[in-house]
């Protein structure tokens, strides 16, 4: 059996998007134990130059849920950037994963010779399916995904590599 690109991208956007709420959920409990408002964490940064945390999940949300449209040939829900509590970053978090869990495999059949191009104000971006999961998708939805672990466990939240990793088999 050979696998395909549904196979290396939605199941693992799914856990990633998973885990990035399980994250989240953490630190709401751990703001209401330490009685901090949790909007400190939703809008913590490393450093002042960088997105904050609202952002940083708002851009995995996206990375996922382009690419899931992207290798369908569907189109990319819009989800605007509202977000301000970690209870509104989780609701956004839930939008993206219906959407990604419903995208199955046969709409994914063939898109490994899919053409993916992804247009910015000031340059064009195009790739392979494959080049466009292993090159761009993968890496930074969990470059945001790690931001977020990382802010989160620099402000306290007990959280650990098993939080980031999530349920193994």
């Amino acid at each position: 059996m050979s696998n395909t690109i549904y196979d290396f991208t939605i199941p693992v956007l799914i856990r990633g998007l998973t885990n990035l709420s399980g994250l989240l959920e953490k630190a709401e409990t751990d703001a209401a134990a330490r009685k901090i408002d949790p909007i400190v964490f939703a809008q913590s940064r490393l450093y002042p130059d960088m997105h904050p945390l609202t952002r940083q999940v708002q851009i995995a949300c996206d990375t996922a849920k382009g690419a899931a449209a992207r290798l369908a040939g569907i189109d990319i829900p819009k989800h605007e950037d509202t977000e301000v509590t970690l209870a509104d970053l989780r609701a956004r978090i839930a939008k993206t994963l219906d959407f990604v869990k419903s995208v199955t495999p046969a709409q994914l059949e063939g898109a490994h010779s899919r053409s993916i191009e992804m247009k910015f104000p000031n340059m064009t971006w195009k790739f392979t399916a494959k080049d466009y999961v292993a090159d761009f998708v993968l890496p930074n939805f969990f470059f945001h995904e790690s931001v977020v672990y990382a802010l989160l466990r620099h402000a306290g939240v007990p959280i650990g590599k098993r939080d980031f990793l999530g349920n193994i088999q």
